[in-house]
């Protein structure tokens, strides 16, 4: 978080290393805008800007030192072309389909990824939504409520409910 806070030293917005996004990361729009101002980083922001992809590229990208992907956008060998200065790519996915990894690996650019990070989360889920699925748990829910919608109870009136399994 400290490079969304940007805790530290000032300087002066031309010296700091410029990273590049694409897009902006998932759920990086729960920080607000802060996120996107440092004093470490100078963050240029290619989905705001009214240029097109290429040209924005032609215009920033000498200057690029680092490449944050959230996996939209890839990071091709003719787009790394454009980024002389580029030393890291880092993607917010746990794959790297999107990067190419050869043209980094010849040019001795670090890559980065969130790995395996979210693994037990998605699994987790995915076992949640299938039980969900296997016991009708949401259909059960929904049922429930609109059978109850119409009704009003009346004062001191006690229900009990079961929906039993198949």
């Amino acid at each position: 978080m400290e490079a969304c806070h940007g805790h530290g030293k000032e300087k002066e917005s031309q010296d700091l290393p410029r990273v590049l996004l694409f897009k902006p990361p998932p759920d990086f729009h729960l920080f607000g805008d802060e996120c996107f101002s440092s004093n470490k980083f100078k963050f240029l922001k290619a989905w705001e800007s009214p240029l097109p992809l290429d040209q924005f590229l032609k215009t920033h990208a000498q200057s690029v030192e680092a490449i944050l992907s959230s996996g939209g956008a890839p990071v091709t060998a003719e787009t790394l072309r454009l980024m002389p200065a580029v030393r890291l790519v880092m993607t917010t996915s746990a794959g790297l389909n999107h990067v190419d990894i050869a043209e980094c690996r010849r040019r001795g650019i670090t890559v980065a990824n969130a790995g395996n990070v979210f693994s037990e989360d998605v699994a987790d889920l995915a076992v949640g939504l299938l039980i969900d699925l296997l016991r009708n748990i949401s259909a059960s829910d929904r049922f429930v409520k609109q059978w109850l919608r119409p009704r009003q109870a009346a004062e001191g009136d006690c229900y009990s409910l079961g929906i039993g399994s198949k």
